[in-house]
């Protein structure tokens, strides 16, 4: 991370920072990154990713200590594709109230089964 451009930082450890989010979906939304620089998940090191995400389990806790939520969301969007807009992997953590305006980006409703258990084998195909 090369810190040009001002924050409100809130965490640092050897491998990770976490500071504020600067267009914040909620109060007390934050941003986790690596220190290194790894365009987004399928870059980032293994090592990077597992600080990256203790990290984010403890800015996560530390939001719900604070702010007196019941939730906290996060997201990490990689590719263009999938809203990501800063090409540097991070993780955002979102604070949720009850009085807050986010809603998920779709609409949940039951999927075709046969396509589902159609997935389910391309998935662990790809995972063996």
């Amino acid at each position: 991370m090369e810190g040009r451009a001002p924050s409100s930082q809130v965490y640092e450890d050897d491998r990770t920072l976490a500071f504020m989010d600067i267009n914040p979906a909620t109060d007390g939304h934050a941003l986790v990154v690596p220190k290194s620089h790894a365009r987004d998940l399928f870059d980032v090191s293994g090592e990077d990713a597992d600080a990256m995400f203790r990290t984010v389990r403890r800015v996560a806790a530390a939001a719900k200590a604070a702010f007196g939520v019941d939730g906290v969301n996060l997201l990490q969007a990689n590719g263009a594709t999938a809203f990501q807009t800063v090409f540097h992997v991070h993780v955002h953590v979102i604070p949720r109230y009850r009085i807050d305006e986010i809603r998920l980006p779709w609409i949940p409703r039951p999927g075709d089964r046969s396509k589902i258990a159609a997935n389910g084998e391309e998935l662990r195909a790809a995972l063996a």
